[in-house]
């Protein structure tokens, strides 16, 4: 009998360790990215790098980025950005925190990044609500903002076969991820100036 009611004890543990392990945030609005933010800039992945880090002892992903446009802050033509979390595929290691967002290499973002930590981490604020893909719709760049950054293949298909997409004007307060490039930079560039 005592088997069973270890065996029960301990999938009750597992099922309150899977629902802890779920995080939310509040929703930040543009203008509260673009304040916050002590840098901001749209750039293309130029590489990856996943290793222990010599700082913290954690499992880092260091993603290089080529910048084309320095919205605010302090950058050179590239910034590195260390996040939390990676897979280290030669020590069959990995660690993955819930919400941090992944780059793709070759791939365009408008990233709103917080002061670094201690440690040098820097994740985008709001983890993945700071981290605007840019797509390229009907010969249009556009921004796109998703829960999920590693989607990045079915956001090109969107690419290729979409005719019937309409792109508007201007940045809606309500939908900025479904904005022009240039309306969304120049939004965030304006609320900083306020």
């Amino acid at each position: 009998m005592k088997p069973y009611i270890i065996l029960i004890s301990l999938l009750f543990s597992v099922c309150n360790l899977s629902s802890a392990a779920a995080t939310s945030m509040r929703p930040i609005s543009l203008e509260q990215l673009s304040t916050r933010a002590t840098l901001i800039f749209y750039g293309e992945v130029v590489s990856n790098q996943v290793k222990q880090d010599e700082q913290s002892g954690y499992i880092a992903t260091f993603t290089e980025f080529k910048v084309i446009d320095l919205i605010k802050g302090n950058a050179g033509k590239t910034h590195t950005i260390k996040q939390i979390g990676g897979d280290l595929k030669d020590r069959n290691m990995s660690l993955r925190i819930h919400g941090v967002p992944r780059f793709q290499v070759g791939y365009n973002y408008v990233v709103f990044l917080p002061t670094k930590s201690k440690l040098g981490f820097s994740s985008p604020l709001g983890l993945h609500q700071g981290s605007f893909s840019v797509l390229s719709i009907n010969n249009e760049q556009v921004i796109s903002n998703s829960r999920s950054q590693v989607n990045q293949p079915q956001t090109r298909q969107l690419e290729q076969t979409s005719k019937a997409v309409q792109i508007p004007l201007a940045v809606s307060v309500d939908k900025p991820s479904q904005s022009r490039l240039d309306d969304f930079i120049n939004t965030v560039r304006a609320y900083n100036t306020q």
